[in-house]
């Protein structure tokens, strides 16, 4: 499927601080530059999420952590081998990125995506990108583009027309944190 269309115009509205509505390899999100603290507060702004609920980061492989994790314990990597559904790792030591993307305790949440549509966004734009539901805080998350409130769209300045139309509803991520001796805790089976 060609979605270059949406990529060139998703980097324009990213590059420029803007906010993105777009298919995850989980569920619809919202989208921002993770390295532009403005825009990231656009989307706790339009959420009305208190920015004391950190968000997920989304890289498009796993060198690119190295430059978002001050310390990665390579047993990570096997373990998300291992995986089967969409996994977000917790780390510890999170650098380079938005202030208020980062949790008060220096964590951060970050999903290396298998999808092609934003793997691609990714390596374009060269920077990771927010991802977090398409819902006003407390909603339930949208299962499918159609489920998504239309103050969510009227508050992005891009809707992704990529999937758009998929009937088959999608979860969020499972989501773990890797603790310094290597153990996992599930936060989010």
């Amino acid at each position: 499927m060609d979605f270059s269309h949406d990529v060139d115009h998703c980097l324009k509205v990213l590059q420029g601080g803007g906010l993105i509505l777009y298919p995850t390899d989980t569920i619809w999100g919202l989208g921002c530059d993770a390295t532009n603290a403005t825009a990231v507060n656009r989307i706790f702004n339009l959420k009305q999420r208190p920015e004391a609920k950190s968000m997920i980061i989304l890289l498009a492989d796993e060198k690119e952590l190295m430059q978002y994790v001050a310390h990665i314990d390579l047993q990570v990597f096997d373990y998300l081998a291992k995986t089967k559904k969409p996994t977000t790792v917790i780390y510890e030591g999170a650098i380079g990125l938005a202030d208020n993307v980062i949790n008060a305790d220096g964590t951060v949440a970050i999903r290396i995506v298998k999808d092609a549509f934003c793997k691609h966004l990714i390596k374009r734009l060269r920077k990771p990108i927010v991802s977090t539901s398409a819902n006003i805080s407390g909603d339930p998350s949208p299962a499918i583009f159609h489920d998504i409130s239309p103050a969510i769209w009227q508050g992005v300045d891009y809707i992704v027309q990529h999937r758009q139309k998929e009937t088959t509803q999608h979860a969020a991520s499972s989501i773990i944190k890797w603790n310094k001796d290597g153990s996992v805790t599930v936060i989010r089976a």
